[in-house]
């Protein structure tokens, strides 16, 4: 399921995005109050948390595609001592 996000408001993409509705129902309530308003300063860190915390995940990934791609060439390696021969499809 891919999300489309809106680069130019980041509000909006999320608020629109399938997964975000499904996951968190609208709750209305007779209290409902507008959210408060944050510092810039304050919005600022957030935001930079957040790409702290994505960055470091995406290191993450990168190494989990390495070890996997090290192990299967390693399968492949020794398959093909063993005398079977593998094609590797090439993608267009």
């Amino acid at each position: 399921m891919a999300i489309n996000v809106d680069k130019e408001s980041l509000e909006k993409a999320l608020s629109s995005a399938d997964i975000i509705k499904k996951e968190k129902p609208e709750k209305k309530s007779e209290n409902s109050q507008p959210m408060p308003q944050i510092s810039k300063e304050e919005e600022i860190g957030f935001h930079k948390g957040a790409l702290n915390t994505l960055a470091s995940e995406r290191n993450e990934l990168v190494k989990m595609i390495y070890n996997v791609e090290s192990i299967m060439q390693a399968h492949l390696k020794r398959l093909e001592e063993l005398g079977v021969k593998i094609e590797q499809v090439k993608k267009e």
